[in-house]
């Protein structure tokens, strides 16, 4: 998790930088958000987080035994404001049918179904990459996925720019979250 606050952390730098060139007076404060970043083995969680903090993705080790973490991946729900799901894009469909219901179940999990979700389809400078619109369709995100709050965009380590526009997406709909929040 400290990964994701170096990243928003990078993002408020920006913010902070066009404050200081083109506005006067203090930015204002941002909040942090707890987020739990879950995917298959694979994936590329670890490569892409460690690019948006500046670090060689080349020294990623795959995280050994993985499959037998998922069992676990629920410990870490709890105080998680948000969701980032990275699928393989261009993995078999074996392994896409596991991250499909793999993300099935986390949309639906007590503790992340009314959290937003960033879900990164990864890999898509690899040949055999699948298309957003072709993923929206085969993972149903459009009806298993009604009223809750979601992007799906796609990725990879090449297109650092859209990554963060990624993760920009999220933030809004954090923010638009501690807004309603404020209201009621």
């Amino acid at each position: 998790m400290s990964d994701l606050r170096i990243t928003e952390a990078f993002l408020y730098m920006d913010y902070l930088c066009f404050r200081a060139l083109c506005c006067k007076g203090p930015p204002p404060a941002r909040p942090e958000y707890d987020l739990v970043c879950i995917g298959l083995s694979g994936s590329g969680k670890t490569s892409l987080l460690s690019k948006l903090c500046s670090e060689s993705p080349e020294n990623v080790v795959s995280t050994t035994g993985a499959d037998n973490i998922r069992k676990y991946w629920s410990r870490y729900y709890q105080g998680s404001q948000g969701v980032i799901f990275v699928l393989d894009s261009a993995s078999s469909e074996d392994d896409l049918e596991t991250a499909r219901n793999e993300l099935h179940s986390a949309l639906q999990h007590p503790q992340l179904c009314t959290l937003p979700f960033l879900i990164l389809a990864n890999h898509q400078d690899k040949p055999a990459a699948r298309s957003v619109q072709e993923i929206k369709k085969y993972f149903e995100l459009e009806p298993l996925a009604r009223g809750k709050r979601w992007i799906l965009q796609p990725c990879s380590l090449d297109d650092m720019d859209a990554l963060k526009d990624s993760f920009s997406q999220l933030i809004n709909l954090l923010e638009e979250k501690d807004h309603e929040a404020m209201r009621m």
